[in-house]
């Protein structure tokens, strides 16, 4: 893989269409294969690059690769934005971890030691700190935690942002499906089709549904600017503002693969968010949807050589990780293809019985 020969990537999404930008710098040619470039997972996406308020327990190598990654985002947004004319919404205000109850408090105050243990920055702040910070936030919050360095982009930026960046940079993009890599003709062929991995590749990829609100604030700005990462009464929400007056509510985590709307997630959401941040009860809700998270079994992305496939890349598998985690994975899918290691522990090959399956 250390010709200059073609490349052909299977996935328009930002992870693909990221690769096939860092691929043509390199002087490769490209060409990019999607039914329906910008129509995965990224049109839902909340766009959080969450490293440390991400990080759980037992994910210690996953983490470090969101730290790295998250590093990168403020290079990669202004190389982008310049290259593509435009602004992604990248934002560094950072994130607020908040919990409303004494049990969500002990529950964030466990995983808050964890991370910091990692040495993460993640600073501890009392009910009356974080209002201090987001006066909005309802007067009982009990306490949480500030993590300075997750920050956010907006994904329906960021997409068409890559395409164009990708495109004026000499990539081929075209519409249609791939249902057997056979029939890709190219030197190298990258596999980074979120769901529709799985199917190409037999690994084991499976869609992790996500439920996800966007609320328009009455005012035009919401009146908050933090991402808040919410703990209410036992529920998980997140609530990010962008400019222009949107808020993205969410996400359900869900093992299903339907792409149907419920009306118990929108209430769950809703009455978390408003408990958090009562003020929301008076904004708009705009805009309902569904996304499928690629997820593995191991919640780490997949990333490297696919065994017994000569020439094929694998980027797929990254969960609730695919914008936070862009940079990094294209930087290493093109340092592979042109003849570099493969990030051990991400490979395909922790999963080659089911590949050989």
């Amino acid at each position: 893989m250390t010709g200059r020969g073609d490349v052909a990537i299977v996935g328009a999404g930002p992870i693909g269409l990221a690769v096939a930008w860092r691929c043509v710098q390199r002087g490769r040619r490209v060409t990019v294969l999607d039914p329906a470039p910008g129509s995965g997972a990224s049109s839902v996406a909340a766009g959080m690059l969450s490293p440390v308020s991400e990080s759980y327990f037992g994910e210690r190598e996953l983490t470090a690769l969101l730290v790295d990654s998250a590093a990168r985002w403020p290079a990669f947004a202004a190389e982008l934005g310049e290259a593509a004319g435009v602004d992604v919404g990248y934002r560094a205000e950072g994130t607020l971890v908040v919990a409303l109850t004494a049990d969500d408090l002990a529950a964030v105050d466990r995983l808050r030691g964890y991370q910091a243990g990692l040495g993460l920055p993640i600073e501890p702040l009392v009910g009356s700190a974080l209002r201090e910070r987001e006066p909005l936030l309802a007067p009982g919050v009990r306490g949480g935690a500030h993590a300075p360095t997750d920050h956010q982009v907006d994904p329906r930026r960021l997409v068409p942002a890559l395409r164009r960046a990708a495109v004026a940079a000499g990539v081929t993009i075209r519409a249609g499906a791939v249902t057997d890599l056979s029939t890709v003709d190219s030197e190298t062929v990258v596999v980074a089709a979120g769901c529709g991995t799985a199917a190409l590749t037999g690994l084991p990829i499976r869609p992790v549904k996500g439920q996800v609100l966007r609320l328009a604030a009455p005012g035009g700005e919401p009146g908050f600017r933090h991402v808040i990462r919410g703990h209410a009464d036992g529920s998980s929400v997140y609530l990010v503002p962008r400019r222009g007056g949107e808020v993205v509510v969410g996400a359900t985590e869900e093992e299903r693969a339907d792409a149907q709307v419920t009306a118990g997630a929108v209430r769950d959401l809703l009455r978390a968010a408003t408990d958090l941040v009562p003020d929301l009860a008076e904004y708009a809700l705009v805009e309902t949807g569904v996304g499928h998270r690629p997820g593995t079994p191991d919640n780490a992305p997949v990333i490297g050589p696919l065994p017994g496939r000569p020439g094929v890349i694998v980027a797929a598998g990254h969960h609730r990780h695919g914008i936070v985690l862009t940079p990094v994975t294209a930087d290493l899918v093109v340092d592979l293809i042109e003849g570099g290691a493969a990030p051990s522990p991400f490979t395909p090959d922790r999963f080659a019985e089911a590949v050989r399956g």
